[in-house]
């Protein structure tokens, strides 16, 4: 996902960042360097070494710190994102599950009742046009159990 926008914004000490059509906060707070009223943010751009899916911001003493789109849209709990971060996930486990298993490749094929090329796509976790459902069905196949946990996060308790 490429950033569009980003500009600080020292009332509310949060980049504000544009992409994809939708627009994020950022508190400075979340910051590896972070600002301070005597060492305010002196230049910030998007980065296109890090293909603009990241900004760098610098300070007026000179340190700087990046930003990737990622930690956004993680911090900002991005519904889309946190399914391509669970699909990556399941992937991973599936491709484990794959390589432990007795049954051959062929065979894990023909009781998907898929091709071959869909199969090697289903074990790619760069893909995210698959579903979880696909996972789910092979998993199966494989003899294992997926059971979801549905908890609370902990509580944010900012110090004081």
């Amino acid at each position: 996902m490429k950033i569009k926008k980003v500009t600080p914004n020292n009332r509310k000490k949060a980049f504000e960042i544009q992409a994809n059509g939708k627009n994020y906060l950022f508190p400075y707070v979340k910051l590896d360097v972070q600002p301070l009223p005597s060492n305010r943010i002196d230049k910030i751009y998007i980065d296109a070494e890090l293909g603009n899916e990241a900004f760098t911001y610098e300070l007026e003493s000179g340190d700087e710190g990046t930003v990737h789109i990622d930690h956004v849209l993680e911090y900002n709990r991005d519904p889309r994102y946190l399914r391509d971060m669970l699909l990556y996930k399941l992937t991973l486990v599936v491709q484990e599950r794959v390589q432990e298993s007795a049954l051959s490749k062929r065979e894990l094929i023909r009781r998907l009742e898929t091709s071959p090329a869909q199969f090697y796509r289903l074990l790619d976790q760069t893909n995210t046009s698959k579903s979880i459902d696909q996972l789910m069905s092979l998993l199966e196949i494989l003899d294992y159990e997926v059971d979801f946990v549905v908890k609370k996060r902990p509580s944010f308790a900012p110090s004081l």
